[in-house]
């Protein structure tokens, strides 16, 4: 723990708010932020330094005094810079960019805060640790301390580039330097997610004296009544939105400049190990997904085995098949099936329902031969929303096709998207015309198919169902997916949305360029 008598932060006790609601009023005022915008369709510069704000005692410490409010003062505010006539010659962009700046500082302090309370206040609780096994107490907590450590000596650095210079103190710098280390701590935390969500729920479950023992840490005012699982999640939390704020530097630095290059390495950096722990999460569960499975499904039809390192699993739900009989007579009997449908990566099974969610799969096909399809056929009854799923060689390397009906438009219009071959890659400056959304509430998806949000994500929709679902992209890293329409607002102004698309492809490009000298 070395990193502790380091240095002592000036910022990590200047606040009364935990990361948890930090975060959340942070977020709340970008999302009014674009809402401002959006109604007015012009961008609002900082506020001018000869406007008049509430008064400050100069003898303040301007580390003593950060965060006493909600989220946290501006970098304007601090008295050695609002007296400072280098405010007077600075562009309202070269403000905004310090602001930027400033902000990855405030944050990573109330962020430290919150890990202070995890580590001290729950990890080190001697009468909770006495409720849990050691493998138990290892899934629970993980490398939380390390992952402390590595803030404390992370924020230190930062303050200290700061009070150097509060003018031109720089943040980039510090985050590539200790990329590493974040690397070292923040892969095997993430990694074990799977282990501490699951180890959690049984406790919780199971363990009556673990959650007394909880139930009573959590109503100490030191945390804030805030939950145990509440600091749990707060290490990836942070790194995700660690590469957001270093997203937001870079689309405030000079194109070309060297502040450029070097945001743009520190945001690629950090965009790489969220990627890593999101792959190593996803191999995980997908793996254990493939072994659940496997016990579950059946053949009637060619074998061939399930578990590839290389599968998962993309989409699978029940349907009904559709089929004309070929009676005679002007009107053919319309004959209906239950069909589930599991859709991997590379191939699509076709099954049986069988009791206790098991299946009897009757046909297979490699999905480059798939294709799905709208179909316009309107049929009298209860059948709706139709399209038609062809299998151009199937398990006996025959060509056949499918009709099926869903029960609504917008599980129609998934399942079609999902059996479409992959996309290209969309040009951004070419989709002025494409409708944007803003998160109002986070979303944890519940199908493979769907598209977790945070609030504030802004989100660029593709196609949009009659039933309250939509498909997009999100702006600041490409993920595609599904979500429901009550988590969002629609972006009205054009201008806004244009500025937006601008904004994602000015890090987009600098990101490539960088990839491309990298090689």
């Amino acid at each position: 723990m070395g990193g502790f008598s380091r240095r002592c932060s000036k910022l990590v006790n200047s606040s009364h708010l935990l990361y948890q609601e930090y975060s959340d009023v942070v977020l709340n005022k970008e999302i009014q932020s674009q809402q401002r915008l959006d109604s007015l369709g012009e961008a609002p510069g900082p506020a001018s330094p000869r406007q008049p704000r509430r008064a400050l005692v100069s003898s303040e410490s301007y580390l003593q005094r950060l965060s006493v409010a909600s989220s946290g003062s501006l970098w304007q505010e601090i008295p050695v810079v609002r007296n400072s006539t280098v405010l007077l010659s600075m562009t309202h962009e070269d403000q905004k960019l310090q602001e930027a700046k400033f902000e990855l500082i405030v944050s990573e302090a109330s962020y430290l805060r919150s890990l202070h309370v995890a580590v001290d206040h729950f990890q080190l609780s001697a009468p909770l640790r006495a409720t849990l096994t050691n493998q138990e107490y290892q899934w629970l907590f993980s490398r939380l301390q390390d992952v402390r450590e590595v803030s404390t000596t992370f924020l230190s650095d930062l303050e200290e580039n700061f009070e150097n210079n509060i003018f031109t103190f720089q943040v980039c710098d510090v985050v590539l330097n200790h990329a590493p280390n974040f690397r070292r701590v923040y892969l095997p935390y993430v990694t074990n997610q799977t282990y501490q969500e699951r180890t959690f729920q049984v406790l919780l479950n199971s363990n009556s004296s673990f959650r007394e023992v909880l139930e009573k840490l959590e109503s100490d005012p030191v945390c804030q009544r805030l939950s145990l699982k509440s600091f749990l999640i707060l290490p990836f939390q942070r790194i995700t939105r660690l590469k957001l704020l270093l997203q937001n530097i870079l689309k405030r630095t000079q194109p070309g400049s060297s502040e450029e290059a070097e945001a743009t390495k520190a945001h690629h950096a950090l965009e790489e190990l969220i990627r890593d722990c999101n792959n190593n999460v996803q191999r995980m569960r997908r793996t254990e997904e493939l072994i659940y499975l496997s016990q579950k499904i059946e053949f009637e039809c060619k074998i061939f085995p399930l578990i590839s390192q290389s599968r998962w699993l993309v989409k699978s739900g029940e349907l009904t098949a559709l089929e004309f009989s070929l009676s005679p007579g002007p009107r053919r009997k319309l004959n209906t099936r239950p069909v589930h449908l599991h859709l991997f990566n590379d191939c699509l099974l076709l099954s049986r329902p069988r009791e206790g969610s098991r299946f009897l799969v009757f046909d297979h096909a490699p999905f480059s031969s798939i294709r799905g399809e709208k179909c316009e056929m309107k049929l009298h009854g209860p059948h709706k929303n139709l399209f038609r799923l062809f299998l151009l060689h199937n398990a006996q390397g025959t060509q056949t096709e499918f009709l099926f009906s869903t029960e609504t438009q917008s599980e129609k219009l998934r399942w079609i998207s999902a059996l479409a071959m992959p996309r290209e890659e969309l040009d951004l400056l070419e989709c002025y015309d494409s409708p944007q959304v803003q998160c109002l509430r986070a979303y944890k998806p519940r199908e493979n198919d769907e598209l977790a949000l945070e609030k504030a994500d802004v989100v660029m929709v593709t196609q949009q169902s009659s039933d309250g679902w939509l498909e997009g992209m999100r702006l600041s890293d490409g993920e595609r997916g599904w979500f429901p329409v009550q988590q969002v607002e629609f972006i009205s102004n054009p201008e806004v949305r244009a500025r937006n698309l601008k904004e994602a492809h000015r890090v987009k490009t600098a990101k490539l360029q960088l990839v491309e000298q990298q090689t």
